[in-house]
């Protein structure tokens, strides 16, 4: 349960709250995909918890959010496909790379980025169509594995224009939570799920998810990019040291 309070906050935050869940799971000798997929299902309720307490900065065209939101529905369901059809030891040794990827673009993302080009009200046709297509890739790595996929958003969304933390973190929430809540119902189809762990996992990450969410849009801007940039780097060393 405290693995699950400190996952789900952290995901409402900066994400990556697997690398406490995930390990953990496997700690309690849960097999690797059944341990994703249970990890996909306990951290959905603390995404979506988190959802609910950014709801108010969610401001966010529809002619944006809908093609986004299409993208994780797709990413996420074809991503559980993958997971449950092919082995997980590949794509884990690909996961440090895509990791230190994403921490790179959050990092350096604003400079790469036009000042005015974004997903806002103005946003301009070819920003929607290249944001739903990294969203779609997005999806469908969340829907496959899910370690860090907030983190990738976040960094997808700098690197398009997004600029205010706290906007960008409630536009992550709902995406997140797409991209799990569909993944999570082919899991359940699948009957890979371990409830056990799941449920007490579950509902610690419902009230670190909420919480984490209310606390984080009291601290300053600077301090959130910096605890994003802290996650990504240490689950990319852990998934370097696990890989390699």
């Amino acid at each position: 349960m405290v693995a699950g309070m400190l996952g789900g906050a952290l995901n409402s935050v900066a994400g990556g709250g697997s690398f406490i869940t995930f390990p953990t799971l496997l700690f309690t000798g849960v097999p690797p995909i059944p341990a994703n997929a249970t990890n996909t299902v306990a951290l959905w309720s603390g995404v979506t918890a988190s959802t609910g307490a950014y709801r108010s900065k969610l401001d966010v065209p529809h002619r944006v959010l809908i093609p986004l939101l299409c993208a994780s529905v797709a990413g996420g369901l074809g991503g559980a496909y993958l997971l449950l059809r092919t082995p997980a030891h590949t794509f884990m040794r690909l996961l440090p790379w895509l990791m230190m990827a994403a921490t790179l673009l959050f990092i350096f993302g604003r400079r790469l980025a036009p000042r005015r080009s974004g997903v806002g009200h103005d946003a301009a046709t070819p920003a929607i169509v290249v944001a739903t297509l990294c969203q779609f890739c997005i999806g469908t790595y969340g829907g496959y594995f899910g370690g860090g996929v907030g983190i990738v958003i976040l960094a997808m969304l700098s690197a398009i224009g997004m600029t205010e933390i706290h906007s960008m973190n409630a536009l992550k929430s709902a995406l997140s939570s797409t991209i799990n809540g569909l993944a999570a119902l082919a899991f359940v189809a699948a009957r890979v799920i371990y409830w056990k762990q799941a449920v007490v996992m579950l509902l610690g990450a419902i009230v670190g998810g909420y919480f984490g969410a209310r606390y984080a849009q009291r601290v300053p801007q600077p301090w959130i990019r910096a605890l994003v940039i802290l996650a990504g780097t240490i689950m990319t060393v852990y998934f370097f040291a696990k890989a390699y």
